[in-house]
Protein backbone atom coordinates (compact mmCIF):
# COMPACT_ATOMS: atom_id res chain seq x y z
CA UNK A 1 0.00 0.00 0.00
CA UNK A 2 2.82 2.43 0.89
CA UNK A 3 4.47 1.73 -2.46
CA UNK A 4 1.25 2.53 -4.34
CA UNK A 5 0.84 5.81 -2.46
CA UNK A 6 4.48 6.73 -3.11
CA UNK A 7 4.14 5.96 -6.83
CA UNK A 8 0.95 8.02 -7.07
CA UNK A 9 2.66 10.91 -5.27
CA UNK A 10 5.59 10.87 -7.69
CA UNK A 11 3.28 10.66 -10.69
CA UNK A 12 1.25 13.60 -9.38
CA UNK A 13 4.43 15.62 -8.93
CA UNK A 14 5.49 14.78 -12.47
CA UNK A 15 2.10 15.82 -13.89
CA UNK A 16 2.24 19.10 -11.96
CA UNK A 17 5.75 19.67 -13.25
CA UNK A 18 4.74 19.00 -16.86
CA UNK A 19 1.78 21.37 -16.52
CA UNK A 20 3.92 24.13 -15.03
CA UNK A 21 6.69 23.63 -17.60
CA UNK A 22 4.24 23.79 -20.47
CA UNK A 23 2.74 27.14 -19.40
CA UNK A 24 5.88 29.00 -20.41
CA UNK A 25 5.64 31.22 -17.32
CA UNK A 26 8.94 33.08 -17.26
CA UNK A 27 8.22 34.80 -13.94
CA UNK A 28 9.73 31.88 -12.00
CA UNK A 29 13.35 32.30 -11.01
CA UNK A 30 15.72 30.36 -8.77
CA UNK A 31 14.44 32.25 -5.71
CA UNK A 32 10.83 31.34 -6.40
CA UNK A 33 10.16 28.42 -4.07
CA UNK A 34 7.25 27.22 -6.21
CA UNK A 35 9.73 25.99 -8.81
CA UNK A 36 12.17 24.39 -6.38
CA UNK A 37 12.03 20.83 -5.09
CA UNK A 38 13.52 19.34 -1.95
CA UNK A 39 13.87 15.55 -2.01
CA UNK A 40 14.43 13.95 1.38
CA UNK A 41 15.91 10.48 0.92
CA UNK A 42 15.89 8.45 4.12
CA UNK A 43 15.49 4.86 2.97
CA UNK A 44 18.28 2.32 3.29
CA UNK A 45 16.65 0.23 0.55
CA UNK A 46 18.67 0.13 -2.69
CA UNK A 47 15.60 -0.54 -4.85
CA UNK A 48 13.90 2.57 -3.47
CA UNK A 49 17.06 4.55 -4.28
CA UNK A 50 17.31 3.28 -7.86
CA UNK A 51 13.67 2.98 -8.88
CA UNK A 52 12.19 5.95 -7.06
CA UNK A 53 14.59 8.56 -5.69
CA UNK A 54 17.37 8.60 -8.28
CA UNK A 55 15.09 7.95 -11.24
CA UNK A 56 12.72 10.78 -10.32
CA UNK A 57 15.46 13.27 -9.42
CA UNK A 58 17.56 12.55 -12.51
CA UNK A 59 14.66 12.50 -14.96
CA UNK A 60 13.08 15.62 -13.45
CA UNK A 61 16.26 17.61 -13.94
CA UNK A 62 18.12 16.09 -16.89
CA UNK A 63 15.34 14.85 -19.16
CA UNK A 64 12.28 16.97 -18.46
CA UNK A 65 13.60 20.07 -16.63
CA UNK A 66 10.51 20.01 -14.39
CA UNK A 67 12.06 22.06 -11.61
CA UNK A 68 14.36 25.08 -11.66
CA UNK A 69 16.33 23.75 -8.68
CA UNK A 70 16.38 20.36 -7.00
CA UNK A 71 18.10 19.63 -3.71
CA UNK A 72 18.56 16.00 -2.72
CA UNK A 73 19.04 15.56 1.02
CA UNK A 74 20.61 12.30 2.13
CA UNK A 75 19.40 11.57 5.63
CA UNK A 76 19.69 8.56 7.93
CA UNK A 77 20.12 5.05 6.50
CA UNK A 78 20.46 6.40 2.95
CA UNK A 79 23.84 7.89 3.93
CA UNK A 80 25.19 4.48 4.91
CA UNK A 81 23.74 2.83 1.81
CA UNK A 82 25.26 5.41 -0.54
CA UNK A 83 28.67 5.26 1.16
CA UNK A 84 28.80 1.48 0.74
CA UNK A 85 27.33 0.97 -2.73
CA UNK A 86 29.50 1.67 -5.80
CA UNK A 87 26.58 1.44 -8.24
CA UNK A 88 24.65 4.12 -6.34
CA UNK A 89 27.80 6.24 -6.11
CA UNK A 90 28.11 6.14 -9.90
CA UNK A 91 24.46 7.15 -10.26
CA UNK A 92 24.87 10.02 -7.78
CA UNK A 93 27.73 11.37 -9.93
CA UNK A 94 25.37 11.36 -12.89
CA UNK A 95 22.74 13.20 -10.84
CA UNK A 96 25.28 15.75 -9.60
CA UNK A 97 26.33 16.46 -13.20
CA UNK A 98 22.78 17.69 -13.94
CA UNK A 99 23.11 20.47 -11.37
CA UNK A 100 21.12 18.85 -8.58
CA UNK A 101 22.37 20.09 -5.21
CA UNK A 102 23.47 17.22 -2.96
CA UNK A 103 23.41 17.57 0.81
CA UNK A 104 23.70 15.08 3.64
CA UNK A 105 22.81 15.32 7.29
CA UNK A 106 26.09 15.52 9.18
CA UNK A 107 24.65 14.11 12.37
CA UNK A 108 23.37 11.02 10.54
CA UNK A 109 26.52 10.61 8.46
CA UNK A 110 28.68 10.90 11.58
CA UNK A 111 26.60 8.23 13.34
CA UNK A 112 27.24 5.85 10.44
CA UNK A 113 30.89 6.93 10.14
CA UNK A 114 30.48 7.96 6.49
CA UNK A 115 30.86 11.76 6.50
CA UNK A 116 34.28 11.67 4.82
CA UNK A 117 33.07 9.26 2.12
CA UNK A 118 30.10 11.47 1.29
CA UNK A 119 32.24 14.61 1.19
CA UNK A 120 34.67 12.82 -1.16
CA UNK A 121 31.71 12.34 -3.52
CA UNK A 122 31.14 16.09 -3.62
CA UNK A 123 28.17 16.01 -1.26
CA UNK A 124 27.82 18.91 1.17
CA UNK A 125 27.72 17.34 4.61
CA UNK A 126 26.15 19.73 7.10
CA UNK A 127 23.71 19.78 9.99
CA UNK A 128 20.33 19.74 8.26
CA UNK A 129 17.65 19.99 10.97
CA UNK A 130 17.30 23.77 10.83
CA UNK A 131 17.63 23.94 7.04
CA UNK A 132 14.98 21.27 6.50
CA UNK A 133 12.71 23.00 9.00
CA UNK A 134 13.17 26.27 7.12
CA UNK A 135 12.21 24.59 3.82
CA UNK A 136 9.07 23.16 5.40
CA UNK A 137 8.06 26.45 7.04
CA UNK A 138 8.64 28.30 3.76
CA UNK A 139 6.34 25.78 2.04
CA UNK A 140 8.87 24.48 -0.47
CA UNK A 141 7.82 21.45 -2.46
CA UNK A 142 9.08 18.50 -0.46
CA UNK A 143 8.92 14.82 -1.32
CA UNK A 144 10.28 12.09 0.90
CA UNK A 145 11.44 8.59 0.09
Amino acid sequence: MKTKILILTVLALMVCGFTQASTGDSSNDSLNKSNNLIVLWTSGDKEVAQKMVFMYVYNSKALFNLWKDITLIIWGPSAKLLAEDKELQDYIKKIKATGVKLKACQSCADEYGVSDKLEAMGIEVTYMAQELTDYIKAEYHLVTF
